[in-house]
């Protein structure tokens, strides 16, 4: 069944205190221009991650568009929302593409194979928590656990900025990454939120000059692996794109050992769609904690589709919640448009082979601000529900565990299988924590560090934007706040 919207108003204006809902509308030229705001605000990180990880931006902008409608007609359009590509899998990803030999067409099948699974694991939670309550996701990830699962999967990717992308080009990461900085902080309207994607130009753009005024740049080069003279900018495959085609889309393979490897993604995939269905639900001034389990399923069933034909993982964005707070339109008629344009920009070869050319040094002024973010939101996550770490309980796994993701360490777990990294301090953070409860309470021990019930989940999950993005912003209802998205 088609979606209507109900005309606000005169359809031009907004009186002071009031807001366009879910189900209302401006009109359709302010709509359009609304829906190609939301566009740009998820832009940066949906075609970023895809290019971190290995897969085709193209396909990920394409199914962020199928499945930010699929999410639309699961939650009967009650809670408005972008689904853009997940940043939760990048460590799992490049640690899948180590153990089954690189970017290759045959790793990339194992990768969504994966994903693909994950996204299945997160619908059956979304259809646990409608039948059951949303309680039952913060018993096992109070907001201790759910913070240091955020961490880790931010500061483990440490390394993938210092071994892959700032070698590529050091100066120009340097540049980009202070131009970022400043667009941020300088700027307070859109123009700030949308801050990592203007630095991503930016970058682009000097990386370009930088090939015409000093030549080629010797340094690592990640498509060969090695240390050689090649330019920072190379268009020859934008060159040969079509204009109009389907992106490159492949079957995943589905690898048991794979999938451990992304898994954990699975407690931040819950914790942002909990986060962002409570914000929505506060500015809206409307209760929707009857439509978490779909829009958790819906999350679920994007990222599957998506997988399915070789595209990234999806995940609710922060910083669509944001532009909605910073505008107060809410209509889900935005979202229907900007999901359209999304899919025609899918459809555009040649803007895929555009985005593909991203030189890595620019890509690594990028990330170490992404991946920082995202670490921190981990932190804000303690403060906000007042976390104890004086109680040993909270402090010993959560410490090992984030030590583990940021070495990253290897754990081999007989011949063929390694865990390591993120997945590996996800695994000691969540079966250590609860461990050490038993073993507290066994002992007359408390086992609860202040912030650890259900009564702060999920004010944690809100917090846990873990896919960051385009100078995202977490919303409250007075006035949009900045953060780091997804």
């Amino acid at each position: 069944m088609l979606p209507r919207w109900t005309r606000h108003g005169d359809g031009r204006t907004l009186a002071p205190g009031e807001v366009v809902g879910p189900a209302e509308r401006l009109s359709w030229p302010r709509m359009v221009g609304f829906g190609a705001q939301h566009v740009v605000a998820m832009f940066g990180a949906t075609f970023v991650f895809p290019l971190v990880m290995g897969l085709d931006p193209n396909v990920a902008i394409m199914f962020s568009g199928i499945g930010t409608i699929m999410f639309l007609l699961i939650v009967k359009g009650k809670v408005p929302s972008y689904l853009g590509t997940s940043a939760s899998f990048v460590g799992g990803v490049l640690a899948i593409r180590g153990l089954f030999g690189g970017d290759t067409p045959a790793t990339d099948a194992i990768v969504t194979g994966a994903i693909l699974v994950v996204g299945l694991v997160v619908a059956l939670v979304g259809l646990a928590v409608h039948f059951l309550g949303v309680q039952v996701i913060n018993r096992v990830f109070p907001p201790v656990v759910t913070g240091a699962v955020v961490m880790l999967i931010g500061f483990g990717l440490a390394y993938v900025v210092a071994d892959v992308y700032w070698p590529q080009d050091q100066w120009i990461a340097l540049i980009t990454m202070v131009v970022t900085f400043v667009l941020i902080v300088a700027f307070k309207g859109f123009i700030g939120r949308i801050g990592i994607l203007l630095g991503l130009v930016v970058g682009f753009l000097l990386s370009w000059v930088a090939d015409r005024l000093f030549g080629n740049i010797t340094a690592f080069n990640a498509g060969t692996g090695a240390v050689d003279t090649h330019p920072r900018v190379s268009f020859d495959a934008v060159a040969s794109a079509d204009w109009i085609g389907l992106p490159n889309m492949h079957f995943p393979d589905v690898r048991f050992s794979a999938v451990l490897l992304v898994l954990p993604a699975v407690i931040a995939l819950v914790a942002e769609n909990v986060g962002h269905v409570k914000a929505v639900g506060e500015m809206t001034r409307t209760d929707v904690d009857p439509y978490m389990g779909r829009a958790i399923v819906a999350d679920g069933a994007a990222t599957a589709l998506a997988s399915g034909f070789g595209g990234s993982p999806t995940t609710t964005y922060a910083e669509n919640i944001g532009v909605m707070a910073a505008t107060r339109v809410y209509s889900t008629a935005a979202y229907y448009i900007a999901a359209i344009i999304a899919i025609l920009f899918g459809l555009c070869p040649k803007f895929g082979a555009l985005v593909a050319a991203t030189p890595g040094g620019v890509l690594g002024g990028i990330t170490v601000i992404l991946y920082g973010m995202i670490g921190l939101l981990g932190a804000k996550i303690w403060i906000e529900n007042r976390v104890d770490f004086s109680n040993p309980v909270n402090l010993v796994p959560v410490g090992a565990g984030i030590i583990l993701a940021i070495g990253p360490v290897k754990h081999m777990i007989g011949s063929n299988f390694t865990l390591e990294g993120i997945a590996l301090g996800t695994v000691v953070v969540v079966a250590g924590y609860h461990l050490l409860r038993v073993i507290a309470g066994r002992g007359g021990g408390d086992g609860n560090g202040a912030g650890d019930g259900a009564a702060g989940a999920a004010g944690a999950a809100g917090a846990a934007g873990a896919d960051v993005g385009a100078g995202g912003a977490g919303p409250r209802v007075s006035e949009p706040r900045r953060e780091a998205t997804g």
